[in-house]
């Protein structure tokens, strides 16, 4: 399944690291705690301000960025979990 986002938004692959805590490790499932990382998988065409105008995303597919917690929602796709922000819920391109 294809998906193109609409406007400003992404299609963002949560990265979700293992914790560790006094040599122990704990896996996702143990702390659901929302990742802040992740890989655009897809990008949407833009924002279009009010004279019309196309605003170009400062973002493009396969970036490894930082956004806002709480910013983005979930959406489950062939039983895998992806998020769906707008551009302005992106704190960073990680380099």
């Amino acid at each position: 399944m294809r998906i193109r986002p609409l406007g400003d938004r992404v299609l963002i692959e949560p990265l979700r690291e293992e914790k560790r805590r006094g040599g122990i490790i704990l896996p996702d499932t143990v702390e659901k705690e929302r990742p802040e990382k992740g890989k655009i998988i897809a990008v949407g065409p833009g924002k279009i301000d009010n004279n019309g105008k196309k605003i170009p995303m400062s973002v493009k597919k396969g970036d490894k960025i930082l956004f806002t917690k709480y910013g983005p929602n979930e959406i489950k796709i062939d039983d895998k979990e992806y998020l769906i922000a707008r551009e302005e819920d992106i704190l960073a391109i990680i380099e």
